[in-house]
């Protein structure tokens, strides 16, 4: 009889990041996650037609679903900071998908937007995201960007930029200026969504 599947904890995921399989960062980018890839595709007899960009065929996503589940469980995911793989059984992986929100409100007021999943096959629009996403924006024009994104109708909800500087200051991973810079962001973001008419935006 197998044991019933469980959460995986944060602390869980802590732990393994500190006890996990030790591996190189080039080895696991260069290596290990193409190689997997590659024989992979080979193993489910995966091709993909370029000129599709979301497969339709539902044999061929079955096959997707099933290879982007044993590379997981083959690979597992790799942290950073301690130079470690942190694994997840098959079990485990199945037991978070099927435990997953179906549905959640993004965003709030009039700005919300009740999201559900969406079949390939899907008649309802997609939720659009606009913003820098991640991109690196100058002190001087980091509020104008937010609020330009937030000034198109077509945009649902923001993803946002992060600060250079920070007071003039580089905003360091671990120092007061990183805490500062975040500060900052989620204070000028809002600022933007206000000035755009469209308080309550998903960030």
């Amino acid at each position: 009889m197998n044991a019933v599947a469980r959460n995986v904890t944060v602390y869980d995921v802590y732990d393994r990041a500190k006890s996990g399989p030790k591996m190189d960062e080039k080895k696991w980018d260069f290596e290990v996650i193409p190689q997997t890839a590659k024989a992979l595709k080979k193993k489910y007899g995966i091709k993909m037609d370029k000129k599709t960009i979301i497969p339709e065929d539902k044999d061929l996503i079955d096959k997707l679903f099933q290879a982007g589940l044993e590379m997981l469980e083959t690979c597992g995911v790799y942290c950073i900071d301690t130079g470690r793989v942190i694994k997840y059984t098959r079990d485990e992986i199945l037991h978070a998908i099927h435990s997953a929100p179906d549905h959640f409100t993004y965003g709030e007021g009039a700005e919300a937007h009740y999201i559900t999943p969406r079949s390939y096959d899907s008649k309802k629009p997609p939720i659009i995201q606009g913003g820098p996403t991640g991109s690196p924006c100058s002190e001087e024009n980091f509020l104008a960007i937010h609020q330009a994104y937030a000034q198109e109708p077509i945009v649902d909800t923001i993803v946002d930029g992060v600060l250079q500087t920070v007071n003039g200051h580089d905003p360091q991973p671990g120092t007061p200026w990183e805490l500062m810079a975040v500060r900052s962001e989620a204070l000028q973001i809002r600022e933007a969504m206000m000035r755009a008419g469209r308080t309550g935006m998903g960030l």
